[in-house]
């Protein structure tokens, strides 16, 4: 689907100049992702299902039993 172009977008105009505080607390949350390392997405199931989550993609049977969540 094509975006249809908006009139007075505020992106398309100048921006302020960052303030130190916002440059010093955009450096601080950088060095805290960098930190951090990769994010690790969900947490790993205890005897949970193998593959895509069930509920996601509608697989509420395997092997005959019935998964009621």
């Amino acid at each position: 689907m094509k975006k249809l172009p908006v009139e007075n977008d505020p992106r398309d105009g100048p921006r302020k100049p960052l303030s130190p505080a916002a440059k010093r607390a955009l450096a601080e949350a950088a060095e805290r992702r960098s930190r951090s390392g990769p994010a690790s997405g969900r947490p790993k199931e205890v005897n949970g299902r193998d593959g895509p989550e069930p509920i996601r993609y509608g697989d509420w049977e395997k092997d005959g039993i019935i998964s009621d969540f």
